[in-house]
């Protein structure tokens, strides 16, 4: 067992090793989950867990250093799939190496614990995919959880 522990202890201290570049894309539609609500602790009385609720940001972050992307659709969906509310009401341009970031209150419940993002963007010519992700935060008084959730993109049907 100790062998085991040295192990894995040796991995885990191992510097993450750079990632590919990712091809370049003239667009895309990315999936990103967002923890709104995350269950926890003992069940109680009537077998249900306890729930901490969650606020969720939503940033989207152009990677590429000369080109502008568009972003057409930043689409909040709840637990039954259900689309709760569209955050873009026309496209939005978002100048090279540029963020912006869309953000749902921790009192909003309305997302459930499977809540997700779908954003779609596009480009004039291949760039360097934007990093999109969710910062997933409470914070309140001595006690604070945040985490980030990666997109990955998917294919939506025309």
């Amino acid at each position: 067992m100790p062998t085991a522990a040295l192990l894995l202890s040796t991995l885990l201290a191992q510097p993450l090793a750079a990632q590919e570049a990712l091809p370049l894309t003239k667009g895309q539609s990315v999936y990103v989950p967002v923890y709104s609500q995350i269950s926890h602790g003992n069940l109680d009385g009537r077998g249900q867990p306890m729930e901490l609720l969650l606020s969720g940001m939503l940033s989207i972050r152009n990677t590429d250093p000369t080109t502008p992307i568009t972003i057409t659709a930043a689409r909040y969906y709840g637990t039954d799939g259900k689309v709760l509310r569209e955050f873009i009401t026309k496209p939005t341009v978002l100048g090279a190496m540029a963020s912006t970031d869309y953000f749902v209150e921790h009192k909003d419940k309305s997302g459930g614990t499977g809540a997700n993002f779908v954003v779609e963007w596009h480009a004039d010519k291949p760039v360097n995919p934007p990093l999109i992700e969710t910062v997933n935060a409470y914070f309140f008084g001595t006690q604070s959880v945040a985490f980030t959730s990666p997109g990955r993109p998917i294919l939506v049907p025309k």
